[in-house]
């Protein structure tokens, strides 16, 4: 049950039947909105000011004449006051029976009470992370990881059909200087001098691969000329840095559906094909023995080569055919997830989709802001100039999986976050997902312990003696999980859910500290249970929609 939706139709009843009293025949939009102050009801509308424009009426007399309208709707007792504030809202309080329905309806859908069919019919490409294989993940790439991942995961719950891809540039020189960084550390590990070359890569982990390369093949290679061994290396490199990437994207519980290659879109002729579409749409023109893409014409600051003048394709080209590639395959909505440093990249490819003759509405670009890394209160230094950084596997090593997860999503990914490392390792209730996640385990508790007494929650409880302020309230918070999963489904922001569950528990550790589950009256105690199980489920599925995992015992 979504309680927005409840009350939303029950509006849209009463105010329908009004406006056609009123020789209103159309649909004039209202919102429906949760109070900031709490005085001011559950839920508070602006209907009357929005149809007063229509009627020749003051808002606050219009209000009046929707309120007894919409009470004439609401036969089951669903709402218990309605009033006119201000120049004319409506506010509105439930009724205690509407929470202890919600308690209900969690108890009886439970891993699904949350979940909706708002997406149903709508297939979604999901392409996140996609680094280039030239090397392991860094921290940065985890934060992209928990959104894309997160966010799948949410647009499913909500009843979309969800692909999600990684993109992998396996073209290029950047492949060829890994190839030749490969090679030279090959070298050195056979005992003979070699440099590492000016645009190469000199992180450790690739002594790494060249000395597990080296006992696997000796020195099988010293004596091959360049143009021979370069392939080799560099197709080793490749191979084995994606291989240690899909690892630590499973280990951090990230799984893709598919994984592209770059090299394929060039084997396959997409990249040919959408430079002749563009061609055939006169958007090409030559200057200096360049192609150049008319992208000016379309929002970029500038054309764009797709063809150098040596005849070599730009990665802009295969980025152009990647897009294309999507459109093709005839999702309903893409999204890229990107680090903010490709902000500068978005318009030349949204140019090129209209360019393509394609609605660049179905293609979303998310930029995902930086990452810095904090312990004990001082920045931790992330340098990429010598090749060395902190890599995801190593933040996954010091704080583990969940908080890692959780902390990427503790700020939106349009801002920058500072991910405390020390906090992260605290088993506090300063550590926020130790926090949700002993609710959870509590409330495990507490039914382990009803069971030591010979206490089982009925398959029924009646749940009329939920009545108190602290359980109302209790029961508001578990109500507006629905909410929260709609909202961040529509805005593409995942970091809601953590955001809602650290209130959510706030209110159950304070219910904990001043009421008992146990030893009230059979029906208190059997009621409450319901609660406790209610507040449960909730905590699990929204712990479920962000990658982390719901412990029983802490």
């Amino acid at each position: 049950m979504d309680v927005r939706k409840v009350t939303e139709s029950l509006l849209l009843s009463g105010i329908k039947r009004k406006l056609t009293q009123w020789g209103i025949n159309r649909e004039i939009p209202f919102s429906v909105e949760i109070p900031r102050q709490e005085e001011h009801g559950d839920f508070s509308t602006n209907a009357a000011m929005q149809i007063a424009r229509y009627v020749d009426k003051k808002a606050r007399n219009v209000a009046e004449e929707l309120v007894e309208a919409i009470r004439k709707e609401d036969e089951g007792g669903w709402i218990s006051s309605l009033s006119v504030a201000g120049p004319g809202f409506i506010n509105i309080v439930l009724s205690d029976n509407a929470w202890r329905e919600v308690v209900a309806t969690v108890l009886r859908k439970k891993e699904n009470f949350g979940s909706s069919e708002a997406g149903k019919g709508k297939r979604v490409l999901i392409e996140f992370v996609s680094a280039n294989p030239t090397g392991p993940l860094h921290v940065g790439h985890g934060r992209g990881a928990t959104v894309g991942d997160a966010l799948a995961r949410l647009l499913s719950f909500e009843g979309y059909e969800i692909v999600t891809e990684y993109y992998v540039n396996d073209v290029g020189n950047q492949m060829d200087n890994l190839g030749r960084s490969l090679y030279a550390r090959y070298r050195q590990e056979c005992g003979v001098a070699a440099e590492i070359p000016e645009d190469g890569y000199r992180g450790e982990y690739l002594k790494g691969l060249a000395r597990e390369f080296h006992r696997e093949v000796g020195k099988r290679y010293i004596e091959v000329p360049d143009e021979e061994s370069l392939p080799v290396f560099r197709k080793v490199a490749c191979d084995r840095i994606l291989d240690g990437i899909r690892k630590d994207l499973e280990d951090f519980r990230v799984r893709f559906d598919r994984w592209f290659h770059e090299e394929n879109l060039h084997r396959e002729g997409f990249v040919s094909a959408a430079i002749e579409e563009l061609g055939k749409r006169d958007l090409l023109y030559k200057s200096e023995g360049a192609v150049f893409f008319k992208s000016e014409t379309h929002g970029d600051e500038k054309d764009r080569v797709l063809v150098r003048a040596d005849g070599r394709t730009t990665y802009f080209a295969a980025d152009v055919a990647y897009h294309r590639r999507k459109y093709l395959e005839g999702y309903s909505i893409m999204i890229d997830i990107w680090g903010a440093d490709h902000h500068g990249y978005a318009p030349r490819i949204l140019a090129a989709v209209q360019g393509l003759g394609e609605d660049e509405k179905r293609l979303e670009i998310l930029l995902v802001q930086f990452v810095n890394l904090v312990r004990d209160g001082k920045a931790v230094q992330m340098s990429t100039r010598s090749g060395e950084f902190t890599t995801l596997r190593e933040v996954m090593d010091e704080v583990g999986v969940d908080a890692a997860r959780f902390f990427y999503l503790l700020r939106s990914f349009h801002s920058h976050l500072d991910f405390d490392l020390t906090l992260a390792k605290t088993q506090s209730s300063e550590n926020p997902v130790y926090y949700i996640q002993y609710v959870h385990a509590r409330i495990c508790s507490i039914f382990r312990e009803a069971e030591s007494r010979g206490i089982c929650l009925t398959d029924h409880p009646h749940l009329s003696s939920l009545s108190m302020p602290d359980e109302i309230r209790l029961m508001k918070k578990v109500a507006r999980f629905p909410d929260v999963i709609s909202e961040g489904a529509k805005l593409r922001e995942p970091h809601r859910i953590p955001f809602y569950l650290l209130d959510l528990s706030r209110e159950f550790h304070a219910f904990y500290q001043n009421h008992r589950f146990l030893g009230e009256t059979p029906e208190r105690t059997q009621a409450r249970l319901a609660l406790a199980k209610a507040v449960k489920i909730v905590v699990g599925n929204g712990l479920s929609l962000i990658g982390v995992s719901a412990p029983e015992r802490m």
